[in-house]
């Protein structure tokens, strides 16, 4: 005689009272918990496959350079270089680590839509080259704290691929004051789109800004095709507001020198015009005397050959120094108005530079 199935056993058994003498009420809750498992299965066995994901290999070469691998097919790794646990907002592993002077890696793989990952892989490498160890501002890095407003590593593919297409000659290299002003590619707010269209238009200028990037950020992208196949005619950088919570005034200004030099060193005669660092927050504070700071070493930077150097920050404060909300709505990003202020103080520069 064949055995009956569980879940016809299963009901005749409660029916008769034939499981510790409950009756068909009481067990029905659980009797449509077990039928949901037995045909959907346990959450219980979906987590555990979910979170077999293998943890990342970590291997370093002679010259300090590091490979991240995983053998779970489809998975993201993700990394950090400051000591810090990589989670789903970490960057994103999309080429070898330039590593000489040494640092602490750690990596996670995670699943496609971020929500399993793997368990921590770390390694301390250390020096393979003579001097100091360089700070955070000059290592090359990626990043994806803005997710999921944005997706860091596909703006960098978008880019890469507008550039190869366009062959901008105007560009503006920054983090989210620079990405909310408009332009191409477009996948988050555009604030200043009206006032992009205005002015940038006709130029064949593409938007080069992330939001939340530090100066590591940009010096990555620039090493991986940002400015590959195109030589600019002007290149508008606004970048290490950022860097100020967790660098010094002197480490800014070197990431921000090494934006400069990885320009030139790629587009020699494209010229740069290097934007002071926005005041941000509504009055004068700690934060804006730190500003204040890093724009007077960074001003040196136009005195170099195929640097121009920029204050158009008094522009956007009254006169008591305090920002308005009608500028910057949040004190940080300029609102349409605040837009308007910027290209406005920058038009006569900027015509001189590309020439007009």
């Amino acid at each position: 005689m064949e055995r009956p199935g569980f879940v016809p056993a299963f009901l005749f058994a409660v029916k008769t009272g034939g499981i510790c003498g409950l009756n068909w009420f009481a067990m029905k809750p659980m009797l449509f918990a077990v039928i949901a498992l037995l045909l959907l299965g346990t959450p219980l066995s979906q987590a555990q496959t979910a979170t077999s994901i293998a943890k990342p290999v970590i291997q370093r070469d002679a010259n300090g350079v590091v490979t991240l691998t995983c053998a779970t097919p489809g998975a993201h790794i993700r990394y950090s270089l400051d000591g810090s646990d990589p989670t789903k907002k970490a960057g994103p592993y999309l080429a070898p680590i330039e590593l000489p002077h040494g640092s602490t890696v750690k990596a996670r793989a995670f699943s496609e839509d971020r929500q399993q990952q793997s368990d921590l892989a770390e390694a301390t490498c250390d020096a393979v080259r003579p001097g100091p160890r360089p700070p955070s501002t000059v290592l090359a890095v990626t990043q994806d704290r803005d997710w999921p407003g944005y997706d860091w590593a596909k703006r960098h593919a978008a880019v890469c691929a507008l550039v190869r297409e366009r062959k901008p000659q105007l560009i503006f290299i920054g983090d989210s004051i620079t990405h909310f002003f408009g332009g191409e590619p477009a996948d988050s707010r555009r604030t200043g789109e009206k006032i992009w269209k205005k002015y940038y238009g006709s130029r064949n200028a593409v938007d080069l800004g992330y939001g939340w990037d530090r100066t590591e950020n940009v010096l990555w992208r620039l090493r991986h095709g940002e400015l590959d196949g195109y030589s600019p005619r002007v290149a508008v950088i606004h970048i290490g507001t950022n860097n100020l919570s967790v660098n010094t005034p002197a480490e800014i200004a070197d990431g921000i020198r090494a934006i400069c030099d990885e320009i030139h060193a790629r587009s020699p005669r494209t010229s740069i015009l290097l934007l002071a660092i926005m005041p941000r927050g509504e009055k004068p504070d700690a934060m804006r005397a730190k500003i204040v700071e890093v724009n007077k070493l960074i001003a040196l930077l136009g005195f170099e050959n195929g640097i121009t150097f920029l204050d158009i920050g008094p522009n956007f404060l009254n006169s008591e120094g305090i920002i308005s909300r009608d500028v910057m709505a949040d004190f940080l990003h300029p609102t349409e108005k605040g837009y308007a202020i910027w290209a406005g103080a920058m038009e006569p520069t900027l015509k001189r530079l590309l020439g007009e």
